[in-house]
This record gives C-alpha cells, sequence and structure tokens, in this order.
C-alpha cells in the first residue's frame, strides 16, 4: 500500500484531517486536528489531570480561534478557572463525557464583544462556588451568532448564562441547581432560547430584560421548566419560569412548565407580548401575567391546571391595555397565598382583564372565586367575554358597576354551577349586586348582556 494511501485511511478511521498528503515526520509533528476540529490534547490539555487546566486551556483556545477552527476536548474531566473566548472560538466536546470543573474566578467562560463563538456538548458544573451579582457561570457581552448548544451547566453559584446585547441560539442545554437565573437576556438584538431544560433555580428560570422599554423580538420555545423558586422574596420579581421585563415583541410558546413559587409566564411592561400553546401546572400566583406598561398582549390556546389565578392582563391604570385572551383551559385553581402573605381578594378567579381586551372561547372550571372578572373599581373601558364556557365557580363573571367604569359586553357564554350567580356586578372585589343575568335583576347602562345560557 503506498503512502498516500495510507494516510487517506488513517485519517478517516483516527478523523485526523490534517495529516493529510503531509510527509509522515511533518504528520507526526504537527498538532492533530480531527474531524471536529483541533485536538486540544496537542497543546499540553490533560483531560482527567488534577491539575488547574487554565492555562493550557487558554492557550488551546486562543489558538484554534486563530487558526478559524473549532477546539475539540476529548472525554475527561478538566479543572479550570476563568477562560476567554475571543473572535471565532468554537469549544465541542462530547456531551455528557466532557466536564469542566469550575476552580473559581469571575466566571468560569467569559467573552467580550467577540462573535461567532460557540460552546457544545461541554459540562461546565460550578461546584456551587459564589459568584458576583449579575453574573452567570458562562458570561456573554456582546456579539454576534452566539451559540450554546448541547450543554450541561450545573451547581452554578450566579446565574447559568448571563447575556448582554447578544444575537444567536441557546438551545438543547440541561440547566440544574441554579442559584439564581438558569438564563438572563438583558438587550438581545435576536436571540433564540429554545429546547433547553431548567430543573431548580433560586430567582426565575429564564428572563428576556431590557434596561429601557423597547423592541426585543427574543424567541422563548418549547423549554421544559420546574421547580423555580422565589429565594429573595418579593411581590413577583423572582419565581418565575419566563420573565418578560420591557422587552417588545417577546414570543413565549409550547413551554411545559411546573411548580413555580410565582408565575408561569410573566410580562412586564412587554408590549406585544405572544404568549401561546404553554402547558402550565401547579403555580402558586398569577399563571399567565400581562401587567404594567404594555400595549398588546396575545394569550391563547394554553392549558393551566393548578395555580391562584390562570390569565391576568391589568394595570390600566399604569397604561396596561389591549389584549386577546382566546382558548384557553383553565382549571382546579387555589386560594392565592404568596410567600409571607395573606390570601389576595382576586385568588381563585380564572381570568382577569381591565381594558381593550376579547375574552373568548376559554374554558374554565373549579374557579373557587370568579370564572372572569371584568376591572378594578374605575379600571374598566371595552371588554368583551364571549363564547366562553365556566362551570363550577362560585360566580361565573364578575363586572365593575363603580362610577367611572367603562363597558362591558357579557353574551353568548355558557355558565352553570355558579351558586353566587352567573353575572354579578363588584366594587372591587366585594360583590354588590345580586345576579344580573336573572329575569328582573337590575340593569347597568355599562354591562351590556345577552344570550348567556345559565345553568344553576
Amino acid at each position: 500500500m503506498d503512502l498516500n494511501r495510507r494516510h487517506l485511511i488513517g485519517a478517516s478511521t483516527a478523523g485526523i484531517a490534517g495529516a493529510l498528503a503531509m510527509p509522515a515526520d511533518a504528520a507526526r509533528g504537527a498538532p492533530l486536528t480531527s474531524l471536529l476540529g483541533r485536538d486540544a490534547t496537542q497543546f499540553g490539555v490533560r483531560p482527567g489531570s488534577s491539575e488547574d487546566q487554565t492555562r493550557a486551556l487558554q492557550r488551546a483556545i486562543d489558538e484554534a480561534a486563530r487558526m478559524q477552527m473549532p477546539l475539540a476536548l476529548p472525554p475527561g474531566v478538566y479543572r479550570s478557572g476563568l477562560l476567554r473566548l475571543p473572535n471565532g472560538a468554537q469549544l465541542i466536546g462530547v456531551r455528557g463525557a466532557t466536564k469542566f470543573i469550575f476552580t473559581g474566578g469571575a466566571s468560569a467562560i467569559q467573552s467580550d464583544a467577540a462573535d461567532s463563538i460557540g460552546l457544545s456538548g461541554i459540562t461546565f458544573d460550578g461546584g456551587s462556588i459564589p459568584l458576583a451579582a449579575r453574573r452567570g457561570l458562562i458570561h456573554v457581552l456582546g456579539g454576534r451568532d452566539v451559540r450554546i448548544t448541547d450543554c450541561e451547566i450545573a451547581n452554578s453559584g450566579g446565574s447559568g448564562i448571563w447575556l448582554e446585547q447578544v444575537s444567536g441560539d441557546i438551545s438543547g442545554n440541561i440547566f440544574t441547581d441554579i442559584a439564581a437565573t438558569a438564563v438572563v437576556s438583558f438587550d438581545a438584538k435576536g436571540l433564540s432560547v429554545c429546547r433547553n431544560t431548567i430543573l431548580g433555580t433560586n430567582d426565575n428560570g429564564i428572563e428576556i430584560l431590557r434596561t429601557a422599554i423597547g423592541d426585543d423580538g427574543t424567541l422563548v420555545a418549547d423549554n421544559r421548566i420546574e421547580n423555580i423558586k422565589a429565594g429573595p422574596g418579593g411581590s413577583g420579581q423572582y419565581g418565575n419560569a419566563i420573565n418578560a421585563f420591557r422587552a417588545g415583541n417577546v414570543i413565549v410558546r409550547g413551554n411545559r412548565i411546573r411548580n413555580c413559587d410565582y408565575s408561569a409566564v410573566r410580562g412586564n411592561s412587554a408590549s406585544n407580548i405572544q404568549i401561546s400553546g404553554n402547558s402550565v401546572s401547579d403555580v402558586r400566583e398569577v399563571a399567565l401575567y400581562s401587567e404594567f406598561s404594555f400595549e398588546a398582549a396575545v394569550i391563547a390556546n394554553n392549558t393551566v391546571d393548578g395555580a391562584a389565578v390562570g390569565v391576568s392582563v391589568c394595570n390600566f391604570n399604569e397604561g396596561g391595555r389591549i389584549a386577546v385572551v382566546q382558548g384557553n383551559i383553565i382549571r382546579n385553581l387555589i386560594p392565592k397565598r404568596p410567600i409571607g402573605t395573606a390570601p389576595d381578594d382576586d385568588a381563585g378567579v380564572g381570568i382577569y382583564i381591565e381594558a381593550d381586551t376579547s375574552v373568548t372561547g376559554n374554558v374554565i372550571e373549579n374557579a373557587p372565586s370568579y370564572g372572569i372578572v371584568a376591572g378594578w373599581g374605575k379600571y374598566l373601558r371595552d371588554v368583551a367575554i364571549t363564547g366562553n364556557v365556566i362551570r363550577k365557580a362560585l360566580a361565573g363573571v364578575g363586572v365593575s358597576v363603580v362610577p367611572g367604569a367603562g363597558i362591558a359586553l357579557v353574551n353568548n357564554n355558557m355558565i352553570s354551577e355558579t351558586p353566587r350567580g352567573a353575572v354579578v356586578g363588584l366594587d372591587h372585589a366585594r360583590a354588590v349586586t345580586p345576579d344580573l343575568s336573572a329575569d328582573g335583576a337590575q340593569r347597568f347602562a355599562q354591562v351590556v348582556l345577552g344570550g348567556n345560557a345559565v345553568r344553576r
């Protein structure tokens, strides 16, 4: 067999392309290049060593990036402090077998304004070493086309991944035992956070944030998020699976969310948010929330089984308005008891709305309080409640009837087994009328009733 043929067969079977078309002596002396990229062991990196590998790893990262090639990390344990990723740095490990053990420092991985960086197939174990506030075990400050995929981030003493002004893809990762939030993004420039598994955080699951109200457009889809604690306390800042703050045009869809101290999805001052097709169970405050200074929210086709309130679209007093709440199934609501407080007046409500909102085609069952509530005192304007099914609630629909409240249309709903009444007038949380759907009941100009099917 001639020499060139022998090289070709060896490169194919061992995954070493760098030896092709090279003399045998030169090939033996050169750093090896696998099909995945440059082999980290050729730069003095030793998987499984008990010694700190920070300097050797940094040299390997820098050299591979300079050559515009990925750095391939064989299976094994790598003990390391802070590693910095320059432009184009891409680290590829063997999923479940390549493991970085954090030995201390600001973060395990940091990049500053580096584009086209990537991490794939690597486990990062933070060892529960405390990080400074607003730090992630992986910390990315600026950068286009950042990709962190198929990694595991465990035991972080801060957040898991922290991003600022980043575009790219965070997908297929597993987060466990995170001291703060699994994924934090500030001022994203085109980001997807998809198909991740988040099991156990102390602050929030995913935070999509902006320093000022504006367009964001992050896609948060198909994640599995469970066991989210409100460790620092507060009144809703923590304990949420997905939190969008000041971030416009965020899409939250297809996520499976379970066991949160507060909300499954909370949009705060987040205009044009879309919350659709999520499966939610066992959350202890409002399951799906759009609040404060927002314009336009779509909350559609979700299932909520076990929450204090199913859906809330509120804070007309702060400019919160315009929503469609459609096609949701909401059931088995519970009295709301946020951490450290007494039960609230709005406990056990299926859907709560205030301004410029259509509520249609929802099914609500087993609500200790109201199926649907429209308005809080004078904060009610132009709402339509049509085509919903409400059964086994204390009361079907509650509508604010205080002076100054706006118009609510309540028609063509199916309401059954609501002992307090199918439709009642409210003064804030207090019912002040008998059943307005009954024959001969008092009429209010701002409550337009018709065509409801009531089964008492």
